[in-house]
């Protein structure tokens, strides 16, 4: 019988910027894992090195040092060339659905490139596969031929989600992906991302500074200061009685309303419950 092995398993991952003395550690030997259709949350300040690990994830940028095990085979070390075939197990949703997508390209271009790399040849299969996953995705068919400007910006996450799920991902790593959002449509984001995971058994890293995120998505939660995880574990567990200081001002300052800015994490809780109960009153 073999031991059960994790999808991903981070192993102390060192990320600097620059080199020698002006070196600036931004990851200091992080390590975790995450299992086969879990989500992991990885939350803390500005500045803490959550979303340098995500781009070295997915290998935007190349770690200082450990190793990246996606299903046993180490990406660290890894030239461009020697990823190209592993790049479709592991796919990135970016912060800026502004940003993140061709604004020459319509959506279904946008979908169909991912399933053209994976070696579809037919040019009708491939906008096939589009249109299913922008239907998936709870577009209408009328974004089909639509460019990236002519949408808000939920539409324009859920075709950057539907052109990572075009790969056919294993794991996807959500970089903030819903922090640029409003309130309800963070909710409505949220909630298809737990649909597409319950479908589909997709394993997330959700790299988010919202508590209220962390407590709607997640099964287990790091915490992070500094480059350095100071807390990990159950999420309920974690957020009901944190261990560390830091833990614990980041809990005082989702729930304190003199110390919100933004989004308030127990008003995404809310606009979450009160979709979910549309939603099963208009079956």
């Amino acid at each position: 019988m073999t031991a059960h092995q994790p999808l991903l398993e981070v192993k102390d991952l060192v990320i600097e910027y620059g080199h020698g003395e002006h070196a600036f550690r931004a990851v200091d030997g992080v390590s975790f894992s995450v299992d086969r259709g879990e989500t992991l949350a990885v939350v803390g300040e500005s500045g803490c090195g959550k979303s340098t690990i995500a781009k070295a994830l997915v290998r935007l940028l190349k770690p200082t040092a450990g190793q990246i095990l996606l299903d046993g085979t180490d990406l660290a070390p890894m030239s461009q060339g020697q990823l190209r075939p592993l790049r479709s197990k592991i796919q990135m949703v970016f912060q800026d659905p502004y940003g993140s997508l061709d604004p020459h390209m319509t959506a279904q271009e946008i979908v169909a490139e991912p399933v053209a790399l994976r070696g579809t040849r037919s040019k009708s299969e491939q906008r096939k596969v589009a249109a299913a996953l922008i239907d998936r995705v709870g577009l209408p068919a009328t974004a089909l031929e639509r460019k990236p400007p002519e949408f808000s910006g939920g539409q324009r996450q859920r075709i950057g989600i539907a052109r990572a799920l075009a790969s056919n991902p294993e794991l996807l790593v959500c970089d903030e992906a819903t922090s640029a959002l409003d309130v309800s449509v963070q909710a409505q984001v949220l909630e298809l991302l737990s649909e597409l995971q319950a479908e589909t058994g997709l394993t997330y890293v959700f790299i988010t500074h919202n508590l209220g995120v962390v407590r709607a998505i997640s099964k287990r939660t790091l915490v992070m200061r500094s480059g350095r995880i100071v807390e990990q574990g159950y999420t309920e567990e974690l957020l009901a009685r944190p261990r560390e200081e830091y833990t614990r001002r980041l809990r005082r300052s989702a729930l304190e309303p003199s110390m919100m800015s933004g989004i308030k994490p127990r008003d995404l809780v809310r606009a979450i419950a009160a979709s979910r109960t549309a939603e099963k009153e208009s079956v």
